[in-house]
């Protein structure tokens, strides 16, 4: 199994960033998918998931109507949209196989690298 997140960058608030995740090694059109973030000297927390046809997907609060989870199947790769961002999600991004939901499953789960997202003026 390889995961492997891209597209985290410094922005401003307010402003948008489009994560990536490429996966390889698994029957990624099978399986749900994850985004979960750790943010600075905090623990692993979920962000949103997606089930495997990618009709159905649901996202934390916070980032609800802001974060959008989508995936393509054909191409084995996850993306994670996100809007309106604030310093609160200044936080490494991570990809995971699987629908979790609860962070210390995730903090337990195998993960890529994850890609940095710096929210700041």
């Amino acid at each position: 199994v390889q995961l492997v997140e891209s597209g985290g960058d410094q922005v401003q608030p307010g402003g948008s960033l489009r994560l990536s995740c490429a996966a390889s090694g698994f029957t990624f059109s099978t399986s749900p998918m994850t985004w979960a973030r750790q943010r600075p000297g905090k623990e692993f927390e979920w962000v949103c998931s997606i089930f495997s046809g990618g009709g159905s997907s649901a996202c934390e609060d916070s980032v609800e109507g802001r974060f959008t989870i989508s995936r393509d199947n054909a191409k084995k790769m996850l993306y994670l949209q996100m809007t309106n961002l604030s310093d609160e999600d200044t936080a490494v991004y991570y990809c995971v196989r699987g629908y979790y939901t609860d962070g210390s499953e995730i903090a337990s789960t195998f993960k890529g690298p994850g890609t940095r997202v710096t929210v700041s003026s």
